[in-house]
This record gives C-alpha cells, structure tokens and sequence, in this order.
C-alpha cells in the first residue's frame, strides 16, 4: 500500500492512496470544516466521502512530469512509467501549482 498526503497551499487537504484495489482519495474532515476550504480539482470537488477509482485520478495523473523529463525521472528513481502512484509521490513533491503530494512513509 502506497500513501501520500496532498497538500493544497501547503495545507493538509486530503489522503490519496493506492492499494490492490485502487486509488482512494479522502478529504481531511478538519480542512472540510474550513470556511475557506476549496477543491483540490473540479473533477474532486469537497465532499465527506471518499473518491475510489482503478486507475489514478486523472488530477493526479497529470500532475507527473511528461516526455524528456518523465524519462529523466523514470532513469533517476528507477521507477516504471507504469507506476504512477511511486512517479506522483517522487516528481511531485513542489510541483507548480498549489497541491503538493508528500509521500507518507517519508514523514514517519
């Protein structure tokens, strides 16, 4: 199991994990009860109940690096194009844009 916490202006928004049944992503219940909370994508919009999905969300999915630079990352980390979930959590950590994706195995 792979998990990652995204962040959206540096704020705890939610849990994205990756497990052999999928992809869940999960909302925090504290940020939900901020008056200033906001989507981390239209396609995620805020709610209390998780999000599952066989593939990686496609938010997600683009959030990872493409072309020359995708295969920087694959040849650097060793990690398959295939492995979306490990390329997310690797490229992903200060991407451009408000959500950040910091792998949880890395904080504990």
């Amino acid at each position: 199991m792979k998990q990652a916490k995204i962040q959206i202006h540096s704020q705890l928004a939610g849990i994205l994990t990756e497990d052999e049944n999928g992809f869940t992503f999960c909302y925090d219940d504290s940020y939900l009860k901020q008056e200033d909370a906001e989507a981390i994508s239209l396609t995620l919009p805020l709610t209390n109940k998780p999000y599952h999905n066989s593939v990686l969300f496609p938010f997600f999915d683009g959030l990872i690096p493409e072309g020359w630079l995708l295969g920087i990352a694959e040849r650097s980390w060793k990690i398959s194009q295939r492995d979306r979930m490990s390329l997310l959590m690797a490229c992903c950590k200060d991407c451009i844009g408000a959500v950040s994706v910091i792998p949880i195995e890395e904080e504990e």
